[in-house]
């Protein structure tokens, strides 16, 4: 893998750098923001890395930036700040995770591994990876998205790998733990909001004609069903 981080601590990425040659990563550092983020339009990553509080641009910004011109490369936000509302606006900015400081370098490479193991998942391997459903056509390969007609371009990965599970298993309610097992791959601990911030985001990106497809089952979690009529809510 090839992995962009930017992050202006030398010590956190002395530290990186030694486990990513342990893992036989290819690791590109930069500690400035702005730096970072042309750095970042300039190559083709497996992932990216970025600290929250930078000089020159936050990682907050260069987040929203990377979505805003519809990059799907997998982010992890790095960050101090451990409020709930700190971390959510990291999520609805785009990221696909984050990991709060101090951290174990083991976590920091399980959850590099996680965001990205789905993404490489999309090569073919003799099983069936479109799915077409009422309303919606779904390549696992190529990472489309067609709702009615309409292509949607600007899924993140874990929010594709989110859509695409939850409609693979269509009108079965999940709950926020299972839901990050699955899509995440891993645990999330008192994490689950994560899963409340991504539902959010891939409603409004796949129900552009009004049309609810996911659905809150209240006190459970969330299910995929065309079946239900907006009206009939």
């Amino acid at each position: 893998m090839k992995i962009l981080v930017i992050e202006d601590n030398k010590s956190v990425c002395s530290m990186i750098e030694m486990f990513f040659a342990k893992e036989c990563i290819d690791g590109v550092f930069v500690n400035d923001g702005l730096e970072g983020y042309n750095h970042f339009k300039k190559g083709v990553w497996d992932a990216l890395i970025v600290d929250w509080m930078l000089p020159g641009m936050d990682g907050v910004t260069i987040c929203r930036k990377i979505r805003q011109e519809q990059f799907t490369v997998p982010i992890i936000m790095l960050t101090a700040k451990d409020s709930e509302s700190d971390q959510v606006l990291g999520l609805e900015m785009g990221a696909d995770d984050y990991v709060t400081k101090p951290f174990s370098p083991l976590t920091l490479m399980a959850r590099i591994k996680a965001v990205t193991r789905r993404v490489q998942a999309q090569v073919p391997n003799g099983r069936d990876d479109f799915l077409e459903t009422e309303h919606f056509t779904v390549s696992k390969m190529t990472r489309e998205v067609i709702v009615d007609g309409i292509a949607v371009t600007n899924l993140t990965p874990k929010e594709f790998d989110l859509l695409y599970y939850m409609a693979e298993h269509p009108r079965q309610v999940f709950t926020r733990e299972q839901l990050l097992e699955h899509v995440w791959g891993y645990q999330f601990y008192g994490d689950e909001r994560t899963v409340d911030v991504h539902i959010k985001r891939v409603r409004k990106k796949v129900e552009i004609t009004s049309q609810q497809y996911i659905h809150t089952v209240w006190g459970v979690g969330y299910k995929f069903d065309e079946s239900i009529k907006t009206d009939e809510i």
